[in-house]
């Protein structure tokens, strides 16, 4: 598990805006609620619940910082 600062990927930024499976999944309205990863996948939803309470983006270190 991640502790502290993630690291920043330009790709993986860029991938997960322009993926096929994104562009299916939206189109034809497949998506899930906000707040329903408890029922579609609830291992991943646990291990996301406990990365981004423990780890933080540096973007956001930066925008609270030149508020």
């Amino acid at each position: 598990m991640k502790f502290g600062i993630r690291k920043p990927s330009l790709s993986k930024m860029i991938g997960a805006r322009t993926s096929l499976k994104r562009f299916v999944r939206h189109n034809l309205g497949l998506k899930a609620p906000r707040g329903w990863g408890w029922l579609t996948n609830p291992k991943k939803a646990l291990y996301n619940r406990i990365y981004n309470r423990t780890s933080f983006s540096l973007f956001s270190f930066l925008k609270k910082l030149f508020r």
